[in-house]
């Protein structure tokens, strides 16, 4: 279970992307990146939101999802994207 956790981490850490404040691009036009210990380090804060955001098919056929995390379906952004408080650390991951 931990090495599955652990590859699922690193999973989603290549391909996060986070944005604080709201799902939008930074000032720079640049979105930053978290490492597998950042993300872990912020699993249990109330402040911060996990989104899964994978395709709807690699969405249901996974069996490693992170835990507390929401789905958000990315054809559907523009319903929840607007919906979480833009006060939090918004994280997206899609792998």
């Amino acid at each position: 279970m931990k090495n599955a956790l652990g590859k699922m981490m690193f999973g989603a850490a290549m391909s996060l992307i986070i944005g604080a404040c709201s799902l939008a691009s930074t000032a720079t036009g640049e979105v930053p990146l978290m490492t597998t210990d950042e993300l872990k380090s912020r699993l249990d804060k109330p402040d911060t939101i996990i989104l899964d955001v994978r395709a709807g098919s690699d969405w249901t056929s996974s069996d490693q999802k992170i835990s507390g995390a929401d789905r958000g379906d990315p054809k559907e952004f523009s319903k929840w994207s607007n919906i979480y408080p833009k006060k939090d650390t918004i994280v997206l991951y899609c792998a």
